[in-house]
């Protein structure tokens, strides 16, 4: 006797249908799980024996084999639980097979035969949805998050018992539900909704750095602050979230999808509308940053940033193995992390922000300026950020501590960061109509040749590119970054093209030196 259910296996945020099969047949008494199943997979058969014991009928006294097709593709997850029962049990007859047909079934069950909540429900409905299965059985607890997706009926189960019930038209049982995963709770450090507060007009001074800020909001510039402890660094970063708009339905599920497979989508909010802001501790591992783990391959920092924010806080501070790991997904917008028997690619586009002290000791260009660092060390602090990583960083701020009384000035007068965000979304408006025929939304992400062929800068911007090139002031991917900038300056003051001022904002903006007062009057209120 034999009877097929369906599931979903995930490869990084793609997925693919999986049949469970069961076949109830002589032999010696015991269970076989077959099919490229990992520990955690062949577990389920513990788990599933005592869940089937618990819901109503016995485990079979017989051979028990359970495939998982197709075998040649690696099975990883709990998530197979609820269909290797309902296998079982319409391998004993006591669930109609019609009623199996155009299901998927996801679930980790417990050994009462109640389901837990579990990983990946939002990426594994899309894939089953795509897959042409009409309806989706998951755990109670998950049903929002997999309700996000259209064109799939979604059905939400406390027990395995209740899903038996279902399916064979009975009374359903009264069973309690299991709370959500503990880690759901307990991970609110990805969230951008504990920064919506924070004002960039509580800065002090600092001008250049603001305007600098807003600048990369409008384009999805990266940016590299340099500074001694207490300048503010940490602050405007911070702050960067309020600047950016509202994530659109498409990148909301996007990053939606990768939280859910890292297991910190709160199961109350299940669709992230904020851009994510991450801001690891540079004592994190290449793993936790990049992605991986031994046996199940996670998202790392760099994917749960996606369509948002990267914060590396002392950034000289973390591994060359991490710093170095930036480079490919800060151009291809994607993470691969490959194991011997598993490849996981996630997105990870991300607007990276980096900070640094001047020195080890971070006295250097402070008040009391006691630095005590010699020359050597410092410059080998500095390498820590090595040539290619700072060349892929669009805009440079060295920030200077403020004299007192510069600080008691700069307390008012500034733009608030919702002002501030205003302007910003204008910008990227232009951005959106002109780049509307394209696959591009932003600056930052246009290739420097179109820029070059479609969009090109006034000539006396041209000029003034073309010159630093001959000087070797520039090489080929700053000139295509100070182009990006330039049209990022030119939105934010709604200039058709951008101009020789704002070509010359943007070599400022790269080289780290001032701003003019026209851009710094963007950043205080009227």
């Amino acid at each position: 006797m034999s009877a097929p259910t369906h599931s979903v296996t995930l490869d990084g945020l793609s997925g693919r249908p999986i049949e469970v099969e069961v076949h109830i047949g002589g032999g010696l008494p015991r269970t076989v799980l077959v099919g490229l199943a990992d520990t955690m997979v062949s577990e389920a058969r513990d788990r599933c024996r005592s869940a089937v014991a618990n819901s109503g009928t016995t485990w079979p006294d017989q051979l028990v084999t359970i495939n998982l097709a197709p075998s040649t593709l690696p099975k990883t997850g709990s998530h197979y639980d609820l269909a290797i029962a309902l296998a079982v049990f319409a391998a004993k007859q006591l669930v109609p097979a019609e009623q199996l047909d155009g299901a998927a079934f996801l679930g980790e069950l417990a050994l009462d035969g109640r389901l837990r909540a579990i990983r990946g429900v939002l990426p594994a409905t899309l894939a089953a949805a795509e897959a042409g299965f009409e309806r989706v059985f998951v755990p109670e607890v998950n049903v929002p998050e997999a309700e996000l997706v259209t064109g799939i009926s979604v059905v939400g189960v406390r027990s395995l018992r209740q899903t038996v019930a279902l399916l064979t038209g009975a009374e359903e049982p009264d069973d309690p539900p299991v709370p959500p995963l503990d880690e759901v709770s307990g991970m609110s450090w990805t969230s951008a909704e504990r920064l919506a507060h924070l004002d960039l007009a509580d800065i002090a001074g600092q001008e250049d750095a603001r305007m600098a800020l807003v600048v990369a909001a409008a384009g999805g510039h990266h940016m590299l602050m340099t500074g001694p402890p207490g300048i503010g660094k940490t602050m405007l970063a911070q702050r960067l979230p309020g600047l950016l708009p509202d994530l659109t339905h498409e990148q909301s599920l996007a990053v939606s999808a990768v939280h859910s497979i890292a297991g910190v989508l709160p199961s109350d909010a299940p669709l992230l509308r904020r851009p994510p802001f991450l801001d690891p501790h540079h004592t994190a591992s290449a793993v936790s940053i990049v992605g991986g783990g031994s046996k199940v391959i996670r998202p790392g920092a760099l994917s749960l940033a996606h369509n948002g924010v990267l914060f590396l806080d002392e950034a000289p501070e973390f591994s060359s193995n991490v710093l170095e790991a930036l480079r490919q997904p800060l151009e291809s917008g994607h993470v691969v992390v490959s194991r011997a028997a598993l490849t996981a690619a996630y997105p990870a586009r991300f607007q990276l922000v980096l900070a640094a002290n001047p020195c080890p000791c971070g006295m250097s260009s402070s008040v009391s300026d006691q630095c005590r660092c010699s020359p050597l060390s410092r410059r080998r602090y500095a390498d820590r950020l090595s040539g290619p990583i700072r060349d892929r960083i669009d805009i440079h701020r060295s920030l200077s501590p403020l004299a007192r009384p510069e600080l008691v000035n700069a307390m008012t007068g500034a733009r608030s960061t919702a002002e501030l965000a205003l302007t910003v979304v204008e910008a990227r408006a232009r951005q959106g109509r002109r780049f509307r025929a394209t696959p591009w939304r932003l600056n930052s992400a246009v290739p420097g040749v179109e820029l070059r062929k479609q969009w090109p800068v006034s000539e006396a911007g041209r000029v003034m590119i073309d010159q630093q090139l001959r000087t070797n002031k520039l090489n080929a991917r700053s000139a295509d970054r100070i182009l990006r900038l330039s049209w990022s300056v030119a939105d934010l003051h709604g200039h058709d093209v951008p101009t020789g001022d704002d070509v010359d904002t943007a070599l400022s903006l790269r080289r780290g030196t001032p701003l003019g007062s026209e851009m710094r009057d963007m950043v205080q209120a009227s």
